[in-house]
């Protein structure tokens, strides 16, 4: 009977310290300002009507750092982003509302953003406000760089 109280207590407490290591982390992150929730899908297929609507979206949070976007996955441990994106290498291809089963995997009030990234297929899914926060630090490139906004 002690050691089954034993087993319960420690599940309970890993539990209780992964979840406060969570919120620990995203608090860490968005301590520097410049964060925004951002769903992210890399390699998208190239009609949004396709196959795979809905699938391959990662929930994350996105920070503006200098000259690129970090972006981390919500469901992570690691400190280090899982993405980084260059401002001179995006290039907007285009923005539409969710589809289909999109609907279920982004949050409510998302617009997804078709990019370009080094050749790269990705879109983005944000907030309306988010979108106009990064489409306006994309046109705020310093002079002298190219920036690709459809």
């Amino acid at each position: 009977m002690v050691l089954a109280l034993t087993v319960c207590g420690s599940v309970i407490a890993l539990v209780v310290v992964g979840l406060f290591v969570f919120g620990l982390r995203r608090r860490l992150i968005q301590r520097s300002g410049g964060t925004f929730d951002c769903s992210l899908r890399w390699d998208a297929p190239e009609k949004p009507g396709g196959d795979e609507n809905g699938k391959g979206w990662g929930y994350g949070v996105a920070r503006y750092n200098g000259d690129r976007i970090e972006w981390y996955r919500v469901f992570s441990y690691s400190f280090r982003p899982r993405r980084v994106l260059e401002r001179a290498s995006i290039e907007v291809a285009g923005r539409r509302t969710p589809e289909g089963e999109e609907e279920l995997a982004l949050l409510s009030d998302a617009v997804i953003l078709a990019c370009l990234h080094r050749g790269t297929r990705l879109e983005l899914a944000m907030s309306e406000d988010a979108l106009t926060g990064f489409l306006a630090w994309l046109e705020a490139a310093p002079p002298g760089q190219r920036v690709n906004v459809a």
